[in-house]
């Protein structure tokens, strides 16, 4: 791995110290931090979104999944909340909105993982990231980005930041629409106005959500209005409207004090391909009878890594979390000597899951 080695007195220097790391909390994630459980393993999880679930929730949240075993059918929220549900014993520690951005080896051999936030120092480090992290996308006017963070938002990171506030969103989807009816209504994070921008007169969103959504647009509590964004106006060096195009080719103005963009998500690689690891069409080139990396402590697990005979499936991201856990209780106690335990029958894995007590 070409990175720079960095010292111990760096690296424990305000961190987060952990046994086992998770990139990512998707399915495969999130079942990462069972599996590991089990083997007397805690894990803390960084994801860049603000929730778990991974596509499950962003791409197909309402939508059923049939090849789950032991569900007939589930959706994308289900099945997340159940692996929350399955996961609690163990007392994972979630760090959302973070995206990693540099691995390095320390000269203890531990690993030094850093986000914008947060620095962590792993004995193991578990990459869960599906096919990149899923990135908000980005709405493309000339002089916007300067507001990034102070008027312009992706995400909303707390109720009452638009409080008595002109806010215009973009976008057609369920999130769109729940911001816009969350933000509408009465309470301490009621904006002073909302309206709501899409290109065309046609939302997509689930049917009790656009029924909520046309009660309050009825009742004059949000404004719709059909067009694009083309531009911007600023006032004393604030973001002050946005200058829309409608679909009959005239401008309008939009004036507004914040701007949530919400145009859905799309995956990016990011900085994994600038780790060393070994790849393979963007891939990470996994070891299958472990699921470890080139790099000793690195394991990588669900639709980010290849080998041969790989399925993108996620009871096969099960499977792989499954093989890396043992094989990660192995390399943090090289002493330890591996035998499969089985729920129905270890009490010691039963203390674990919290079923009964020790002793």
């Amino acid at each position: 791995m070409d990175t720079q080695t960095i010292t111990s007195s760096k690296c424990d220097s305000g961190v987060v110290a952990t046994d086992a790391l998770i990139i990512g909390a998707g399915p495969t994630g999130l079942f990462q931090v069972f599996q590991l459980g089990l083997q007397g393993i805690q894990a803390h999880v960084v994801e860049v979104l603000d929730q778990p679930g991974g596509q499950c929730i962003e791409l197909y949240p309402d939508k059923p999944i049939y090849d789950i075993p032991g569900l007939p059918s589930c959706t994308g929220r289900e099945l997340t909340q159940r692996l929350l549900q399955q996961i609690a014993p163990f007392c994972p520690k979630f760090h959302f909105n973070q995206q990693v951005s540099q691995v390095q080896r320390c000269a203890d051999g531990r690993w030094h993982v850093a986000t914008p936030n947060h620095q962590f120092l792993t004995r193991t480090l578990f990459i869960a990231a599906g096919v990149g992290a899923f990135l908000p996308k980005e709405l493309k006017v000339d002089g916007l980005s300067s507001f990034l963070g102070s008027q312009l938002f992706y995400r909303v990171h707390s109720p009452g930041q638009f409080a008595d506030k002109h806010l215009l969103i973009v976008g057609a989807d369920d999130s769109a629409l729940t911001h816009a009816i969350t933000f509408a209504q009465t309470g301490t994070q009621q904006a002073r106005s909302v309206t709501l921008l899409h290109r065309r007169d046609a939302l997509q969103a689930h049917d009790d959500i656009l029924g909520t959504f046309k009660a309050l647009r009825d009742a004059g509590k949000i404004r719709f209005v059909a067009g694009q964004i083309t531009g911007i106006t600023t006032n004393h060096g604030l973001l002050a409207s946005a200058v829309v195009c409608t679909p009959d080719d005239q401008p309008l103005l939009l004036p507004l004090d914040a701007l949530l963009v919400n145009l859905g998500i799309s995956p990016k690689l990011g900085p994994i391909a600038n780790w060393g690891l070994a790849m393979e069409r963007k891939q990470l080139r996994v070891n299958a009878a472990t699921f470890s990396t080139s790099e000793a402590g690195i394991f990588a697990v669900g639709d980010i890594n290849t080998y041969p005979g790989k399925k993108k499936l996620i009871v096969c991201g099960f499977h792989e979390a499954t093989l890396a856990a043992f094989a990660a209780a192995t390399f943090l106690n090289p002493q330890h000597s591996e035998v499969l335990q089985y729920t129905t029958s270890s009490a010691l894995l039963q203390q674990r899951l919290g079923v009964i007590r020790p002793g």
